[in-house]
């Protein structure tokens, strides 16, 4: 299993676009990614609903997991994109 920290960069926290567009590229992902804010169990990626309810805010820690063949680039790939403030992103 390979697990990441990550703190979300988005200034508006994880919510609508951002999300959107983190649920898209764990989609593209090889592997099961799972998103989890501390003390919380750990949510489907792949999840626009289910990443949405984690209601994550702007600087708060989550943590990517995933496990099998491609799970440390896929978790790499998705925590550089949480770490943008995706609300500017093109």
């Amino acid at each position: 299993m390979h697990q990441l920290t990550v703190v979300i960069g988005s200034r508006s926290g994880l919510h609508a676009r951002p999300a959107s567009l983190f649920v898209k590229a764990a989609a593209r992902q090889p592997v099961k990614v799972t998103i989890a804010r501390e003390g919380r169990d750990p949510v489907d990626a792949r999840s626009m609903l289910a990443v949405l309810a984690l209601a994550a805010p702007y600087g708060e820690p989550v943590v990517l997991s995933a496990e099998g063949d491609g799970a440390r680039a896929a978790v790499e790939e998705l925590a550089e994109l949480l770490a943008q403030d995706l609300d500017t992103a093109a």
